[in-house]
């Protein structure tokens, strides 16, 4: 993601291989490093029942251990080599021989619900583009990027969460695009900096809008032409994603609520900020994301008014 997990202080550290693990430690790790770097995200999974929450733990632990090999310095230039480690440790982890305390907790839960291996594996193949792409020529290059660093965690999600129509799939993975297009509108100013312009090459060229103008942060009215076409295009998937929600399991319902609520908000926030994301950082309250899990989280007992 531009911000595929919101990163934790500390990185997720490996255990050794053969050492025996605890189920229930296994997950409590897990938890740990959700509650350490989740932020928006684990406001969301607090609303779930407990077996399904710690399920988003694993999946969760499982999404930084990949996100820390793209992000961290890497001097040796192994990154790909341990990138093709975490498919080995994901695959031995559906062949039931798990290593460590996330792919143990990351086996049981993936048994569990019943998550296709496919899922987890384009997660890592999303890390993998953000290894050597730092451009997108066009809006379907970039859509491919946001299903694989998002959509796919979305599908995770909703096996956990558990559906009762098939068309949740397509809806979970609007919703997910959504959400990553939000995180691009609003970390424009930060990816540019490390070398990375998410927004489409054909969308600067359309407004007229440069690269140099971007790492600048000039906010005139091209720019904003370009930040209100994209912020458009983000609510189409937006209007999509919410179609997922009747179709999970109600007392699951409000996990993803919480992000699509949380998500839709910041889009909100950067159009009252007459689209200018650079200086500080478009980011809702902390009182303002509990009142968002606690109205979620009623109304997946009683309709109450969004």
């Amino acid at each position: 993601m531009a911000e595929r997990i919101q990163r934790a202080s500390t990185p997720v550290a490996a255990d050794g291989p053969g050492q025996p693990v605890d189920l229930q430690d296994a997950y409590d790790r897990c938890q740990a490093i959700t509650k350490s770097g989740a932020k928006n995200f684990y406001y969301a999974f607090l609303t779930l029942p407990r077996e399904k929450r710690r399920a988003i733990y694993a999946a969760y632990a499982f999404c930084r251990l990949c996100d820390d090999i793209a992000d961290e310095p890497d001097p040796n230039g192994d990154r790909r080599a341990r990138l093709d480690s975490v498919r080995a440790d994901l695959a031995a982890a559906y062949a039931g021989k798990p290593e460590g305390h996330v792919f143990h907790a990351l086996s049981h839960a993936a048994m569990k619900y019943r998550i296709p291996e496919q899922y987890f594996r384009d997660v890592v193949a999303g890390v993998e583009m953000d290894l050597s792409q730092t451009r997108y020529a066009t809006f379907d290059e970039l859509k491919d990027y946001c299903y694989h660093v998002a959509s796919a965690v979305g599908l995770i999600c909703i096996e956990v969460c558990e559906y009762s129509d098939k068309k949740a799939i397509e809806y979970a993975v609007d919703l997910g695009i959504a959400m990553q297009l939000t995180n691009i509108l609003r970390d424009v100013e930060q990816d540019a900096r490390n070398g990375r312009v998410y927004l489409p090459q054909e969308d600067l060229a359309r407004f007229g809008y440069t690269e140099p103008e971007l790492l600048a942060g000039v906010v005139d009215n091209r720019f904003r032409a370009l930040m209100e076409f994209e912020v458009g295009r983000a609510r189409t998937y937006f209007k999509s994603g919410e179609m997922l929600l009747p179709l999970l399991d109600r007392r699951a319902r409000a996990c993803p609520e919480v992000m699509f609520r949380i998500y839709r908000r910041l889009l909100s926030r950067i159009e009252e900020r007459g689209y200018d994301v650079f200086g500080p950082r478009v980011s809702l309250s902390t009182p303002a994301k509990l009142s968002i899990m606690a109205r979620s989280w009623l109304r997946s007992f009683f309709p109450i008014p969004g």
